[in-house]
């Protein structure tokens, strides 16, 4: 094997190996592993305590070396290994009343880099500020970095009941109330809705009045959706925007200000107190999707790498689960009415206003599909479209590894006015024209060398050959991957 050349540059290195090659190939680092004629479409390295990685699942190293070209292997840094004499940033947990009795969680790091860009992290359904851990350890020790719960999620929720119970109700109840399943709301928790609205607001306040600048914003699943909202309407408050799988899609019921007579259709908005018929049914719903056998199926089903450690995660969901009013705030926000601006117009607003739009995306996300992120990238070629393989729904903490050097050449490219080049990219403008480029990321963790793919599109990229392509690893990973 002929290394060809090793450069260097901020947070990695790049080793790039000719393909004209004789047909029998050892893998960099792996000793142990021969590789015959590497013509398979899908093949599976063993790494550490892995169940896998896939390399080349669309374009293989055996296409690549058939056509002539070069492929690259990208070295790039763990998350602070403390084992090793590395200091991660310091995680404090802090919080802030926003309105009476609606108190803010959330978490800092890094708040000592005073000249240091300041990032913000906005959690996915059913999770909160938590999920971000790996960030706020790794990227705090460069920037100022936050992460919030949305109220009526994570530590967020109510500080008291948003109900009170007239004395017949509490007299014929056998065991003590859900939090909001009383008969009369709360003066302070008057109008109250967990809704997309909400957290747009909450957002604004938080980062006017707790950070006080404008902010780097990144947001997994719903909290792509918050975020993007966020900056359609506030892009001075934006310095850019990474979406993580965003869902496009929350709130399945009228807007009231965007179609008040529509809305008036629906007699519950989602404010307290609960309807009798919606408490009924959320007990019987809650029961099932709080159970703790229920939240380690939904994790298996979002983390593609099942060795990915989600115990601490795991544990900090059913804990929330256990606070008494988390079943009436999920009731709430299932059944809260939509944004005032959809997805798709808090995209063409963000275009108008020229905001900055980093896409990442788990190719194996079986929720929010890449397809979704490729259709973003169709409305706005620019953006850089980022794909991780194997990675699944939560790619922040499934390869944060990954996330974090992307998210720091992104910032990085930003803040220099587009100098220092996008990660995958040389200096040269032309390699951002073409349709994609594919590099396998390899990286430490837990003292194993771990393995991933990373694609970058370009703005020449088709969004209709992105369609093909989903479907063609969607197929090979359900009728190829035996044979892998």
């Amino acid at each position: 094997m002929e290394i060809i050349s090793l450069k260097f540059v901020p947070q990695c290195s790049v080793v790039t190996w000719s393909s004209k090659l004789a047909t029998k190939r050892l893998v960099p680092n792996r000793s142990n592993l021969l590789l015959s004629g590497v013509r398979k479409s899908r093949l599976v390295i063993r790494s550490g305590n892995s169940d896998g990685y896939v390399v080349g699942e669309n374009d293989d190293l055996g296409s690549i070396a058939r056509r002539g070209e070069s492929t690259s292997k990208v070295l790039i840094p763990g998350l602070p290994d403390e084992s090793n004499g590395e200091v991660a940033a310091r995680i404090r947990h802090s919080h802030c009343e926003w309105k009476p009795k609606l108190r803010v969680h959330y978490e800092k790091a890094g708040c000592d880099n005073l000249d240091a860009p300041a990032v913000l992290f906005l959690p996915g359904f059913g999770v909160g500020s938590f999920h971000y851990e790996k960030q706020l350890t790794d990227l705090g020790r460069d920037y100022r970095v936050w992460a919030i719960d949305f109220l009526g999620q994570g530590l967020s929720l109510p500080t008291e009941d948003p109900t009170t119970m007239t004395e017949e109700t509490s007299a014929s109840e056998d065991m003590e109330p859900f939090w909001g399943f009383g008969d009369k709301t709360e003066p302070w928790a008057d109008q109250l809705v967990f809704s997309l609205d909400l957290w747009r607001d909450q957002v604004q306040y938080f980062v006017e009045e707790v950070i006080g600048e404008p902010v780097y914003i990144a947001g997994n699943s719903l909290g792509g959706y918050v975020a993007l909202y966020f900056a359609a309407t506030h892009p001075h408050l934006v310095k850019g925007v990474t979406l993580l799988n965003a869902t496009p899609f929350w709130g399945f019921f009228p807007n009231p200000v965007r179609s008040p007579k529509l809305a008036r259709l629906f007699p519950w908005p989602g404010a307290f107190p609960l309807p009798a018929r919606v408490k009924k049914i959320t007990e019987l719903v809650w029961q099932k999707i709080s159970d703790p056998e229920s939240i380690a199926e939904i994790l298996k089903q979002v983390y593609t790498d099942h060795s990915t450690n989600v115990d601490k995660v795991f544990s900090r969901i059913v804990e929330v689960t256990q606070h008494p009013a988390a079943a009436a705030s999920f009731a709430s926000i299932m059944l809260a009415p939509g944004g005032q601006l959809s997805f798709s117009e808090a995209l063409s607003r963000c275009k108008k206003n020229n905001v900055q739009i980093c896409l990442m995306y788990g190719r194996e996300d079986p929720w929010v599909t890449p397809i979704w992120g490729k259709k973003i990238k169709k409305e706005i070629p620019n953006a850089p479209y980022y794909e991780i393989s194997p990675a699944g729904h939560c790619p922040h903490d499934e390869v944060p590894e990954v996330v974090n050097y992307l998210m720091r050449g992104w910032i990085k490219h930003l803040e220099s006015g587009g100098f220092e080049a996008l990660p995958l990219l040389d200096n040269t403008e032309e390699d951002w024209e073409e349709s994609s480029i594919g590099r396998e990321i390899e990286f430490p963790r837990d003292g194993w060398k771990k393995a991933v793919n990373l694609w970058l599109y370009g703005s020449n990229y088709s969004f209709w050959r992105g369609v093909r392509e989903s479907f063609r690893s969607s197929f090979i990973r359900v009728f190829g991957g035996k044979s892998a």
